[in-house]
């Protein structure tokens, strides 16, 4: 596939960066949705939103160049051009949960209820994103005979892309069913997290082009990480709104 959608006047225009503003488009739809459902005023989503994606971007493309510091420090030129790729979606969020407590510190609102909101549209727009990765022919596995392989390089390969973006769809279908069933706030951010870790971790181990840390793959680490801290929120939780449940009875 052609990485470049179009040209304007003779500047081209990728279908990674389309695809991943798409993406940001999608899911800020979404949260301005379900904060609408639950009394938020559209002035102080719009605020949210101008400071959590540019600080997602900016945090997903630090992420990418600190663990392929060796590349972009013989050329930091480089180290500004996303348009080729080098995202590190976790390297985003992490961003995005700082400028968000950042934001409801300051705005004196729910962090959790926000995340909360925020989660099923972030895990639709990784979805999109991941279509990105297939237009620059990277974020791919290694050699298979498996009938759905892409060829790469002339090489069939496992397109690890794909197996991502339709764990996130699935992820994405849980989190919306669990989001009419909410027991407490933060859950289905929570739940995000841990779930897509999980598909992350074992998607991660088919990859060739992961970013590491010594001989460990920085991905799995982090998906280990979150599943842990994310897991013992999520019990604690959900603990303590038991706890106030029982007491008002």
């Amino acid at each position: 596939m052609d990485p470049v959608a179009f040209t304007i006047f003779g500047i081209e225009i990728r279908w990674y960066g389309l695809l991943m503003a798409f993406g940001m488009l999608v899911a800020s739809m979404l949260l301005l949705h379900f904060a609408k459902k639950r009394g938020y005023q559209a002035d102080l989503i719009y605020d949210f939103i101008l400071v959590i994606i540019p600080s997602a971007v900016v945090m997903a493309r630090l992420w990418y160049v600190l663990f392929n510091l060796d590349y972009y420090l013989q050329h930091p030129a480089s180290i500004i051009n996303v348009r080729e790729g080098g995202l590190a979606i976790q390297g985003g969020v992490i961003g995005g949960i700082i400028a968000g407590w950042i934001f409801a510190r300051i705005k004196r609102v729910d962090f959790w209820e926000l995340a909360d909101m925020v989660a099923p549209g972030l895990i639709l727009a990784q979805a999109i994103g991941r279509w990105g990765n297939y237009a620059n022919s990277e974020a791919h596995g290694g050699p298979t005979d498996l009938p759905w392989a892409i060829t790469v390089a002339g090489e069939k390969v496992h397109p690890t892309f794909l197996y991502e973006s339709l764990w996130n769809l699935l992820v994405f279908a849980i989190l919306l069913w669990v989001m009419k069933r909410q027991k407490f706030s933060g859950q289905i951010f929570l739940l995000y997290g841990i779930l897509y870790s999980f598909g992350r971790f074992f998607i991660e181990g088919l990859r060739t082009d992961s970013l590491m840390i010594g001989p460990f793959r920085t991905a799995q680490l982090l998906s280990i990480i979150t599943i842990i801290v994310f897991g013992v929120l999520y019990y604690l939780f959900n603990h303590r709104k038991k706890a106030e449940h029982s007491t008002e009875h």
